[in-house]
């Protein structure tokens, strides 16, 4: 394939420089983007009177054809071309004749790349913003079911205080409800159109960069042609992005990759979302789960990669920044990729409540309890920490818990116990009284249900 930019120099580079510097196996993705935004930029160009309606009439039906062929199968992106929007030139020229060479009028490959992408991300942060609203759908509903459902509360991986696995999974959700927010900030950031921004000048034709921007609902035009075409800080804002949402996937696979073990038994992961073992016949994995921990690290370096790529870089652009969208596109996918997993693999999971409960009796879970119902009694908070602590003490001694304990044990420590202190440390009543505002009783996790679905748009857990 000729080069188009052939002039000052032959064009003749070594193949081995063109399958080296060729993007088209990886920026091919981005046609439709490519397409639709050289339609717009045919439209400006005929409003403007840079060509005539005619001719922009021409091109844009010869585009909307190269578009139904790459849809159903009839054209493929050529593997010799140096990248799609080459490509996509080279086929209009070929159809249309002399007029397809107009289209690239008052734009460079420099604003036309930026576009592409900004628009592919718009798609693409849009799809996994349904993706995580879908989660979020899902924990809801298993929030509410299990909103009175007790379990151990864990700090340091020590059994720590009781709660319910509704509110232990509506933790995971505000962390997605933010992962969701942070995209809506980072589309809001990058809606702003670089078409026009030409190579890195801007141009001398009367372009219409409002009217571009319009027809390709962008809210407003990047203010500096050199930081238009040389900026991919929307790029590193949504790698951030997609690196806080594996974060938190993998810490969710994290729990369930636990809470299927044999130690805890808490939950059982659907067959499939499991595999079996090659020699061992009785092993179910959490492979799916595991992956999902492990991609976080692939989406971590592709962030970083970008960044060590965009450091050093001088003003304009670069071919370095080619290396954008290998990464971007490779976390996209990753990510787009867990959370289809994640969410059905939560929604037919068996959570075993009488197992929870039983791990919640052990572990001393209630002696934060203990010390308050002291405290209410008067103690002063400390003493009544130190009170509790030899009381627990005395009970490993005697291989008993706190509600086996003797009442006459207890007014050894001190005589503020009154039989009522067993209904205090039961795990029901440590639950129900912790009514503070995101706390894990069950009416607290209902409330922090409700402010989930209100959020994401969904009433109750039979609106999907």
């Amino acid at each position: 394939m000729r080069k188009l930019w052939a002039g000052r120099t032959s064009g003749a580079t070594d193949k081995t420089a063109d399958d080296f510097q060729s993007s088209i196996s990886f920026d091919a993705r981005m046609y439709r983007q490519d397409l639709t935004g050289s339609m717009a930029h045919a439209a400006m160009l005929a409003a403007t009177g840079i060509i005539s309606a005619d001719e922009a009439k021409t091109i844009t039906l010869g585009l909307e054809g190269i578009l139904a062929d790459l849809e159903n199968g009839a054209l493929t992106p050529d593997p010799a071309a140096e990248d799609i929007h080459m490509f996509v030139e080279e086929v209009l020229t070929e159809r249309i004749g002399t007029v397809g060479k107009k289209l690239h009028t008052a734009r460079s490959r420099n604003d036309q790349v930026t576009l592409d992408l900004k628009l592919y991300l718009r798609d693409t942060l849009g799809g996994i913003r349904e993706q995580l609203r879908a989660l979020l759908g899902t924990l809801s509903d298993l929030g509410e079911e299990y909103a009175a459902t007790i379990m151990p509360g864990y700090t340091h991986l020590q059994r720590a205080q009781p709660v319910t696995f509704g509110h232990h999974l509506m933790a995971y959700a505000m962390m997605f409800l933010r992962d969701d927010s942070r995209l809506s900030d980072c589309l809001a950031r990058m809606d702003e159109s670089p078409i026009g921004c030409c190579a890195l000048a801007g141009t001398t034709f009367p372009t219409d960069r409002q009217l571009e921007a319009q027809i390709l609902s962008f809210s407003r035009v990047t203010k500096n042609s050199l930081d238009g075409v040389s900026d991919r800080d929307y790029c590193l804002e949504a790698l951030s992005c997609l690196s806080l949402i594996m974060m938190h996937l993998s810490r969710l696979s994290e729990e369930l990759v636990l809470w299927s073990s044999w130690e805890f038994g808490f939950v059982t992961l659907s067959d499939a979302y499991t595999t079996g073992s090659s020699i061992m016949p009785q092993k179910k994995n959490s492979d799916m789960a595991e992956l999902i921990r492990g991609k976080c690290g692939r989406v971590y370096g592709d962030l970083m990669a970008l960044l060590t790529t965009m450091k050093g870089l001088p003003l304009a652009y670069n071919k370095d920044m080619q290396e954008d969208k290998e990464s971007i596109f490779d976390a996209l996918d990753t990510v787009v990729n867990c959370l289809s997993v994640m969410t059905p693999m939560l929604a037919t999971m068996t959570v075993h409540e009488a197992t929870m409960h039983r791990a919640a009796e052990t572990g001393f879970i209630n002696a934060t309890d203990l010390a308050d119902y002291l405290t209410a009694c008067g103690m002063p908070f400390r003493d009544a920490y130190r009170a509790v602590g030899e009381l627990v003490r005395t009970c490993i001694a005697e291989g008993k818990t706190l509600t086996d304990l003797p009442l006459e044990k207890y007014r050894e420590v001190s005589p503020l116990f009154e039989e009522d202190l067993y209904d205090a440390i039961t795990l029901e009543a440590c639950v129900d009284r912790r009514t503070s505002e995101g706390g894990t009783s069950p009416a607290s996790v209902l409330s922090q249900v409700a402010y989930v679905r209100e959020k994401i748009g969904q009433t109750t857990g039979n609106e999907k």
